[in-house]
């Protein structure tokens, strides 16, 4: 499983620079992705399901879908590998929880926001990398 260990480290390296969309500090900063929210399993020959679970630093947070987009396009683009992505809030840690969770794991919805140039902008500036 040393493989999946470095799966495991490549994508939660990937997600700890992500900005957040309201303050200057990354979501690592404010420990709403952590090493131990990211599980890899290999589900078949080189292909690996990523599960990412994420805690909005407020139970009502207006930005946990947009963060979960975030954390879906940086992933997608970055990933060195094939993977599926599934990506959750912390179980009771947001009052919609099971409404963003939807929304973040459908392909169709994630593209839809994506075409929104606004919500693409703000994206865009929370995963970029930092200089």
């Amino acid at each position: 499983s040393c493989l999946i260990d470095g799966h495991l480290f490549s994508a939660v390296d990937i997600i700890r620079t992500i900005r957040d969309p309201e303050k200057p500090n990354t979501l690592e900063e404010l420990e709403v992705v952590t090493e131990s929210c990211v599980e890899v399993h290999e589900i078949g020959e080189d292909e690996y399901l990523v599960v990412i679970r994420f805690t909005p630093t407020v139970p009502h947070c207006s930005l946990a879908t947009l963060i979960g987009l975030c954390l879906r396009i940086k992933l997608q683009r970055c990933l060195p590998f094939r993977h599926k992505l599934e990506i959750y809030i912390s179980e009771g840690t947001h009052s919609t929880e099971e409404d963003i969770n939807k929304q973040i794991n459908d392909k169709e919805r994630v593209a839809a926001a994506m075409e929104n140039p606004n919500l693409r902008e703000i994206v865009e500036q929370c995963v970029m990398e930092p200089d």
